[in-house]
This record gives structure tokens, C-alpha cells and sequence, in this order.
């Protein structure tokens, strides 16, 4: 996260995908953040597409789903991709209604339980308790968004745009990383040009 490393990441950069330990101090912040926000309200704007996270240990799918979704307008799909007609169809649809159709919708799932099965350790199980979490970073008409499927609404991190979104949104996940000092489980992950 180091700002001469930062800038080897070819730009654009559309979004960042951030794991993370679930800690008792995460949970505790995460509380807390939540009230604030019911309390005193926050903008977010109607063309940020989120979704909440119904499907257990399903948390990078949404990450990807919230990253792509979210910057649409800078990817090529293939014409008959079905993140694409996913995406489409869930558009007009609430947090909670692209969730239901998420757990219905056959390509997506099978895509996720494929994946999930090709990497070098074992997937836990769709009802194990995992203490990692991914959630997405994102600039949407000049404001940094946090998206995480587990949270009732995003959270708006302030003002952005293409040029600093990758410098904006690592202050967003220090932040994470400073909330849990002796926690060395943290990765960062950007979209961004190929």
C-alpha cells in the first residue's frame, strides 16, 4: 500500500475487492458505524447497484458482482454472458430482490461452486463459519463507496475520481487494517486496465 508500489497498478482502476478478518473489533465498528449512519443519514446516490449477501460464504461473488455492476460502462461482455443478462435483469430490482434472484439464478451459481472448487485449498462449506470477508470499493458519479452485501445500505467514504480512486480507496481499507493492529489477514485486490 505503499505509494511507489501504488503506481505499477495500471490505471484505471475501476474497483478494489478487499478480504479482511471478521474480528470481535470489526463487529463491534461495524455495529456502531451502522447506527451512526441510521442516525444522521448519508447520500447515496440511485445509480450505485448493491446487493445484499443472502448466500452463505458467498462473499467474493458479491465483491465481483458489486465491482462489475458498478462499472459497466468499462467492460467489454461477451454477447451472450450471463453476468451481463444477471446484471440487466436484477437492475431495477431492490438490495434484497437481486439477492433472491442471485440464489435462483443457475449460471451464476454454478460459475460460483465451480470456482470455488478450483483453487489450491479446499472451499469450506457452504454452512461453515469463515472469519474472512470481502467486500468492494468503488467510485460511482465521483464518491467512493464501500459494498458489502452483510451491511443494510453502502457506505459513502467521500469524494473521488478516476485519478485518485485507487490512493482513495486504499485509505479506506488502512483504516481497516489500523481498527485491527495485530491482524495480518488483509489483501487487496484491483480491477483495473489490462
Amino acid at each position: 500500500m505503499d505509494p511507489e508500489l501504488l503506481s505499477m497498478v495500471p490505471r484505471p482502476v475501476c474497483a478494489i475487492l478487499l478480504l479482511f478478518p471478521v474480528t470481535e473489533k470489526y463487529e463491534t465498528f461495524r455495529t456502531e458505524e451502522e447506527e451512526k449512519i441510521k442516525a444522521q443519514g448519508q447520500e447515496v446516490k440511485p445509480s450505485v447497484y448493491f446487493m445484499k449477501q443472502t448466500i452463505s460464504n458467498a462473499c467474493g461473488t458479491i465483491g465481483l458482482i458489486h465491482a462489475i455492476a458498478n462499472n459497466r460502462n468499462k467492460i467489454n461482455f461477451e454477447a451472450e454472458s450471463s453476468l451481463k443478462k444477471f446484471l440487466d435483469e436484477s437492475d431495477s430490482m431492490s438490495p434484497e430482490e437481486r439477492a433472491k434472484f442471485l440464489e435462483t439464478y443457475e449460471a451464476i451459481r454454478v460459475t460460483h461452486e465451480s470456482s470455488a472448487h478450483e483453487g489450491q485449498t479446499e472451499a469450506p462449506s457452504i454452512d461453515e463459519k469463515v472469519d474472512l470477508h470481502f467486500i468492494a470499493l468503488v467510485n460511482v458519479d465521483g464518491i467512493l463507496y464501500e459494498l458489502d452485501g452483510r451491511k443494510p445500505f453502502p457506505i459513502n467514504h467521500g469524494q473521488s475520481n478516476d485519478d485518485t480512486f485507487l490512493e482513495d480507496a486504499i485509505e479506506v481499507c488502512k483504516k481497516f487494517m489500523e481498527r485491527d493492529p495485530d491482524e495480518l489477514r488483509f489483501n487487496a485486490i484491483a480491477l483495473a486496465a489490462a
